[in-house]
C-alpha cells in the first residue's frame, strides 16, 4: 500500500466517498490554512469522521475513526473574508497510521496514512448485480412513499452507464444514513462488501417502512 501525509480534516456528519464530489465550507482559521496549504501544494485533504463519544470536543483534536478518504480540491474559492467554498473530489480511501507532532505554526492536524484499494473480484460481480437490482427496487419503494410521482425514474435502466463502484458510492453518499452507518459502509474492504451493506441498510428502511407505516424513516433525500 501506498504511504503519504496529509492533512485531516475531522468532521462529526460528512463522509467522503471515492468517485464521489462534496461541497465543504471553510472558516475556523486552522482549516482556513489547510486549505491555503493544500492548494499549494497537491490539492490533497483526508476527510475523516469524528468518534460519536466525542463530539462535544470538535474544537479540539476528537478521537476520529481509522478509514478516511482522500479527496483532491476540485473547486476552490477564495471568499473576501478569508473563507474557502470547496468542491471536494474523493479519489481514495485511507487508514490512519499515526498523527505525528506538529509545530505550533501549524494549525491544523496531518497524519501519516496508507492507502487501501476497493477490490472488485470478477467473481462477486454476478452477486453485486443482485445486490444492485435489489438496492433499486427498496429504493423505488421508499421514493414510492415519500414521493409517488419519482418512485418510476428508479429502474435498473435509469442507472445502466453508472459503473458499479460509482454506484454504490454514490448512493452510500447521498442518502440520509446516520454519519456512523455512512462510516461502515466507508469502512467496506471490497466492492461486493459495500453493496452487502448498503443493501441491508436500504432493506432494513423498507422493512421499517412496512411495519411501522408513515411512522418509519423511510427518508432516503
Amino acid at each position: 500500500m501506498d504511504r503519504s501525509e496529509i492533512a485531516i480534516f475531522p468532521l462529526s456528519n460528512v463522509v467522503l466517498f471515492p468517485r464521489v464530489q462534496t461541497p465543504l465550507h471553510i472558516f475556523e482559521p486552522r482549516y482556513r490554512q489547510m486549505t491555503e496549504q493544500a492548494i499549494e501544494s497537491n490539492r490533497m485533504i483526508g476527510m475523516v469522521v469524528v468518534l460519536p463519544d466525542h463530539l462535544h470536543e470538535l474544537a479540539g483534536n476528537p478521537p476520529v475513526y481509522p478509514i478516511g478518504c482522500a479527496g483532491r480540491l476540485a473547486q476552490a474559492q477564495r471568499l473576501p473574508d478569508g473563507r474557502f467554498n470547496l468542491v471536494l473530489a474523493g479519489i481514495a480511501r485511507f487508514r490512519i497510521l499515526s498523527e505525528p507532532p506538529r509545530p505550533p505554526e501549524q494549525l491544523h492536524r496531518i497524519a501519516e496514512v496508507e492507502f487501501l484499494s476497493d477490490p472488485y473480484p470478477d467473481d462477486e460481480r454476478e452477486r453485486v448485480v443482485e445486490l444492485r437490482g435489489a438496492i433499486i427496487g427498496n429504493l423505488s419503494v421508499l421514493v414510492g412513499h415519500a414521493d409517488p410521482s419519482g418512485a418510476a425514474g428508479f429502474t435498473t435502466e435509469a442507472f445502466g452507464e453508472m459503473d458499479d463502484a460509482t454506484f454504490v458510492n454514490s448512493l452510500a453518499a447521498a442518502l440520509a444514513l446516520h454519519p456512523q452507518e455512512k462510516q461502515g459502509l466507508l469502512d467496506a474492504n471490497s466492492i461486493p462488501e459495500r453493496f452487502e451493506r448498503l443493501e441491508g441498510l436500504v432493506s432494513f428502511r423498507v422493512a421499517e417502512l412496512q411495519s411501522h407505516g408513515s411512522t418509519g424513516s423511510g427518508r432516503i433525500h
